[in-house]
């Protein structure tokens, strides 16, 4: 039988803000454990918790980020289950009333493009971190470091509407990309301010009934998440189709064997006792306010997207891959203010620069080579100082020395021969090395006209100008 999947995420995102959402603790990474603690993020008894205004101004940023509808009413409720890192007992978040409903978000695969719905995005507390003895070389003890306890959290539903582990994949890349440029998180998946749980199950094609579901965690990347998701829909087809059943649980992505494994049977809302904190009153946001924030809001991937297209004449393509991160269209646009030209600034990036920040993995401005420099180098290449070939060299030595191109050209003496006297003696002088081919070309086989572009080039070590060797070799060939 043949299946098809049905899959929802749910996407944990760490809001920006310097201190958690109920207490004026930092919410600092990497800060020594349990320093950032404080009695009202420790639980402690006769503490009462107040709501970071920063924090709901952030939600409801992503919350019209991503085409949601804001609730003027908003309530808090208590999620109780026991975890050593929950010192509460329950943690605070919303369930029956959220504060944003009904969003979308349209994601573009290579052949297809598709609108996911966002079912509802809800404020939260994070939880603590349990932290195991076999990982300090203690078999005997775990710790908790309760840093994390109280940090600001939305958690975006979607709905049920990818199919493949690539769509997924996909939502998390543009929903990172919308939740960056907004400003709402930098969503750094190591850090854990970016965490996503997969709920999969699969019907018969044509079925409209969902089947039973599971749900992975554990997931640390976009290419674990796709891969996740691939293994258990495999997983789950392989089950069914052997004459068993699907069960309802909480399963772990193991990223070093590429499977699922069981953790736990899936818990149900009811197993969570919700019901309203009675320590906070409930969220209320007026017209007025949800404005103010709309107003704020910055220019969004897909904007961004259609100006570049427009305003620097850019294929969908490069104006796709330089507006997936902020950070490179914020580094195409500080190259284009140096030096005007978008079309060869967006192909260094996508080759040269990307190929860098991957084998680096680090930040677009990190990696040596800022935005003035490289513009300076494609202002060499359309002056004519330059060849493309000299300049992919000037790019490796701006790597290793940090440099800019117009020294290092002067330095090492790389500047593009231009003198046509200069260039006449070294094409006559390859003619003469290549008679047959002379004759051949002068009969008519025109594509001998690149083999002598490149032994002219070969004997100038790169730096004829092209256009006029090409010139020269049509002229002193008649």
């Amino acid at each position: 039988m043949n299946y098809e999947a049905v899959i929802g995420l749910e996407v944990h995102v760490q809001m920006g803000t310097n201190t958690k959402i109920f207490c004026s603790c930092s919410t600092n990474f990497g800060a020594e454990p349990n320093s950032n603690v404080c009695p009202v993020c420790l639980g402690m008894p006769g503490v009462l918790p107040v709501l970071n205004k920063r924090a709901l101004e952030y939600a409801m940023t992503a919350g019209l980020a991503l085409n949601c509808e804001i609730q003027e009413y908003s309530v808090f409720a208590r999620k109780n289950y026991f975890y050593p890192d929950l010192p509460k007992g329950y943690q605070i978040s919303q369930y029956e009333l959220p504060l944003c409903l009904n969003g979308k978000m349209k994601i573009n695969l290579e052949e297809y493009s598709k609108e996911i719905g966002i079912t509802r995005i809800h404020m939260e507390e994070d939880a603590g971190k349990s932290i195991h003895g076999e990982n300090l070389g203690d078999y005997s003890a775990s710790y908790v470091d309760l840093n994390r306890t109280g940090v600001p959290l939305i958690e975006i539903v979607s709905e049920p509407d990818m199919r493949t582990g690539e769509e997924a994949k996909a939502y998390l890349q543009k929903l990172k990309a919308i939740l960056q440029y907004a400003g709402v998180s930098e969503c750094n998946m190591e850090e854990g301010s970016l965490r996503c749980d997969a709920n999969i199950s699969i019907r018969p094609e044509g079925q409209k009934e969902f089947g039973v579901k599971t749900e992975i965690k554990n997931m640390n990347s976009f290419k674990n998440v796709q891969k996740a998701i691939e293994y258990e829909i495999k997983r789950q087809t392989k089950v069914l189709n052997e004459g068993g059943h699907i069960i309802q649980e909480t399963r772990l992505w193991n990223p070093d064997k590429n499977i699922t494994v069981a953790m736990r049977s899936k818990e149900e809302a009811h197993d969570y006792r919700y019901f309203p904190d009675p320590d906070l009153i409930p969220v209320k946001v007026d017209d007025g306010w949800i404005e103010r924030v709309r107003e704020s809001l910055p220019e969004l991937p897909d904007e961004k997207k259609a100006r570049f297209k427009k305003e620097y004449s850019l294929p969908e393509y490069d104006a796709e891959v330089l507006t997936s991160f902020k950070t490179y269209a914020d580094y195409f646009e500080e190259c284009i203010k140096s030096h005007n030209n978008p079309k060869i600034i967006a192909n260094w990036i996508m080759s040269e620069i990307l190929r860098v920040v991957n084998e680096r993995n680090c930040d677009i401005f990190d990696i040596g080579v800022d935005p003035s420099m490289l513009a300076g180098l494609v202002k060499l290449i359309d002056d004519n100082t330059i060849s493309g070939k000299i300049a992919k060299d000037v790019f490796e030595i701006m790597l290793e020395s940090g440099k800019a191109p117009a020294e290092i050209v002067k330095e090492k003496n790389l500047a593009q021969i231009s003198d046509s006297s200069e260039l006449e003696n070294i094409v006559k002088q390859v003619f003469e090395e290549n008679p047959d081919e002379l004759e051949r070309f002068k009969n008519g086989e025109k594509k001998l006209q690149g083999f002598f572009v490149g032994q002219v080039m070969k004997k100038t070590k790169g730096q004829a100008n092209p256009k006029l060797v090409n010139q020269l070799i049509a002229k002193l060939s008649n």
